[in-house]
């Protein structure tokens, strides 16, 4: 029987209005310090975004999303960050913010397969 490792997660969500509250799920991040692994999955679905947000500038959140799993992947591609440890990524990215990308609270989950764990949980979560 494969073992059970514990993980962290949160999901990205994009907040149009921060005063407003509402949000769209666009990916999740799952860390799992454990199995040595840090990974991302972002889709987002501009049809639903303009139904919270019709006009709204998609370019810059593409970008920002985009970034999520470069810094995921470490090394140049994920910048700066890219450079820190699996953990202080992970605590960089779940960081609150008050910006149109955020994440939602950090939550924990047992998994066997990170990879399968990150695909079941950008289904139930986003898709």
């Amino acid at each position: 029987m494969p073992m059970l490792s514990v993980c962290n997660y949160a999901v990205v969500r994009v907040v149009p209005r921060v005063e407003r509250g509402e949000f769209l799920n666009a990916g999740v991040i799952l860390f799992c310090r454990e199995r040595r692994f840090l990974g991302a999955r972002v889709e987002l679905n501009e049809h639903r975004l303009a139904a919270l947000a019709d006009g709204l500038a998609l370019a810059p959140i593409r970008q920002h999303l985009a970034l999520i799993p470069r810094i995921c992947c470490g090394g140049k591609e994920g910048g700066p960050i890219g450079k820190l440890s699996l953990s202080e990524r992970f605590h960089w990215l779940v960081a609150p913010r008050s910006t149109i990308v955020q994440t939602s609270p950090v939550h924990c989950c047992l998994c066997t397969d990170s990879e399968a764990m990150l695909e079941h949980l950008l289904v139930a979560m986003v898709r």
